[in-house]
């Protein structure tokens, strides 16, 4: 069983000023204070991205972020306060496991809601204004504290309050953390491939490894 401790969402806000222009951004999310929600193929009822151009979309429909990240982030910025629940994007709040637990290709049951893990996220710039912090992009690639994407197989309506349990734990068992390292950094070549082939990746994360191991190449 999955430990939810929150769910989160958000509309689009102006975050701050880039080169003199506004930039906007739903990554700074709020819980929800409802009994259950419902969950769409693209959305949680209620959220929303300002870019579907790199955000968004089946393959970025719903975004976890382990509890325990949001503390070390809080140890690291905010003198020892764990960063609040959705600050950060994440739509699913989660205790108990982290990227080195759970799989690309899992699938979870939330309420009537099948969702499927497809690829970690890769940080932008948005967040490091959301936490304040210019420096957050190069540690969230150093730590890999990427969190994970879900797909949504099955829409339906959820429990705000849980539980979220697993289906299947996918056969490969490529978890999370060698996905989001195999993008960020130096990795074993042969690995980096055997996780592009999964067919569960999301393509736009398979294309990110493709470049890394032409670069590897050349």
């Amino acid at each position: 069983m999955i430990e939810l401790l929150s769910v989160n969402v958000g509309l689009p806000q102006v975050l701050g000023l880039q080169r003199g222009k506004p930039v906007s951004s739903a990554i700074r999310k709020a819980p929800l204070s409802a009994d259950v929600v419902s969950v769409s193929l693209v959305n949680i009822e209620g959220d929303r991205q300002a870019d579907l151009r790199v955000h968004g979309g089946p393959e970025k429909a719903i975004f976890a972020y382990p509890a325990a990240h949001l503390a070390a982030w809080g140890d690291e910025y905010r003198n020892g306060e764990p960063l609040r629940y959705g600050l950060i994007g994440e739509n699913l709040t989660i205790g108990g496991i982290d990227e080195r637990d759970i799989h690309i290709g899992d699938i979870w049951n939330w309420g009537s809601v099948r969702l499927q893990i497809c690829q970690p996220r890769y940080p932008c710039f948005k967040l490091a204004m959301t936490v304040g912090e210019p420096g957050i992009i190069k540690r969230f690639l150093a730590t890999a504290r990427s969190g994970w994407y879900l797909r949504v197989l099955t829409p339906g309506e959820a429990p705000v309050a849980g539980p979220i349990t697993i289906e299947q734990i996918d056969p490969a068992e490529i978890t999370v953390d060698a996905a989001a390292r195999a993008a960020f950094g130096p990795f074993e070549q042969e690995e980096r491939m055997a996780i592009a082939e999964h067919p569960a990746l999301a393509p736009s994360w398979r294309a990110n490894l493709l470049r890394m191991a032409e670069v590897a190449i050349a």
